[in-house]
């Protein structure tokens, strides 16, 4: 149990991080001019660092039980 969840809190992680890049990627390039892909992607990355958040929480209770 405490391996899979290490292995989604790193998973989600990575995919918090992935994320972030684009987002600066698609602000740097100048192109999305209304805003929509920049506010898509920080609702992913919102989402993703809540799942890591999540993941870490029951870590420590997993932990704590046993």
């Amino acid at each position: 149990m405490q391996v899979a969840l290490i292995v989604l809190m790193v998973f989600a992680a990575v995919a918090t991080l992935a994320v972030l890049a684009r987002g600066i990627i698609i602000m740097a390039r100048g192109k999305d001019v209304g805003g929509k892909k920049s506010n898509l992607m920080m609702s992913y990355r919102v989402a993703f660092q809540a799942l890591a958040i999540i993941f870490i929480v029951l870590l420590f209770l997993v932990n704590r039980q046993g």
